[in-house]
């Protein structure tokens, strides 16, 4: 084991607090990374982890050696960037999460091209609508639909999705038109579990009045693409991200309702630890997304 590997091998076993998910990280066996954390200590003459049956706790040293660490492992990677430069291409596997529609609606379609472009970076895509620990599951980038309040993170703002008012043509054939927001309680409404919005739907006048309408409803559902499913049968008017309902739009299977209102808007961020070295082969990836999605 040279020093390099030990210090991969700590740092991975920290942030993901266990032998065994830090061998899947790294991709190796969960006895070599036992190994190497053993060599580290006895190099070191200290104890970095306390172990037991149950649980991995850092000591004292171990936190320290930690926090000297993961700088030096950084600054090691960009200088090699540096010194390589343009002859060598980002490379690796690129772990990534992705709330599940959007990655399977709109991401998966794109991962060819991205692999096209980055021949030597193997990418694992992971479909969750789960809130996630990045440095504990070994993310490297988290693509979210709404901000993030962790301050150990970074957002970069990819794009804005707004949403759409929707119902099946025959739905609004035995109802009437909603004309002005007040109308939508009237109506049987679809909720998206998701938004912290409840039953409460925030809308905008063409004029820029904004209010907030308390609508009726018998059916909530913690996914988007149910909800157009749901709109699409004649349950009722959802509030979908547009780009979910689009092609129903487009083809007449649902109708927009109060198309001059705003409603609410979403932003699609690029989400990595807050460190001061960010990898070519996640630089890469977030310039992609930047790139495909700003028309």
């Amino acid at each position: 084991m040279d020093t390099l590997d030990g210090l991969k091998t700590v740092i991975a076993v920290v942030e993901t607090g266990s032998f065994t998910a830090a061998s899947d990280r790294l991709g190796m066996s969960k006895a070599l990374v036992s190994k190497y954390v053993a060599e580290v200590e006895e190099g070191l003459g200290v104890r970095l982890f306390n172990r037991s049956t149950r649980r991995l706790a850092l000591t004292e040293a171990g936190q320290r050696y930690y926090d000297q660490a993961l700088p030096l492992l950084e600054e090691f990677s960009e200088m090699v960037d540096k010194v390589t430069g343009e002859q060598s291409n980002p490379r690796g596997v690129l772990r990534v999460s992705v709330p599940v529609t959007f990655g399977e609606m709109c991401l998966a379609p794109l991962i060819p091209k991205f692999l096209q472009q980055y021949p030597e970076i193997a990418l694992d895509l992971q479909l969750s609508d789960k809130m996630i620990d990045m440095l504990e599951e070994g993310i490297d980038v988290v693509i979210r639909i709404g901000g993030v309040e962790d301050s150990n993170l970074i957002a970069k703002h990819i794009q804005t999705l707004p949403l759409a008012l929707c119902a099946s043509p025959a739905y609004l054939k035995d109802n009437s038109r909603p004309q002005k927001p007040e109308d939508l309680s009237d109506h049987q409404c679809i909720i998206d579990s998701n938004f912290r919005i409840g039953k409460y739907w925030p809308i905008v006048s063409p004029s820029g009045d904004s209010t907030s309408v308390a609508v009726t409803s018998r059916i909530s559902v913690n996914s988007p693409r149910a909800v157009k499913e749901i709109a699409l049968a004649g349950g009722g008017i959802g509030m979908v991200p547009r780009f979910i309902v689009q092609d129903a739009l487009a083809d007449g299977r649902l109708e927009e309702i109060l198309p001059s209102y705003t409603m609410l808007e979403f932003g699609l961020f690029a989400i990595f630890p807050h460190r001061r070295y960010l990898s070519r082969k996640v630089r890469c990836f977030i310039d992609f997304l930047a790139q495909e999605f700003s028309a």
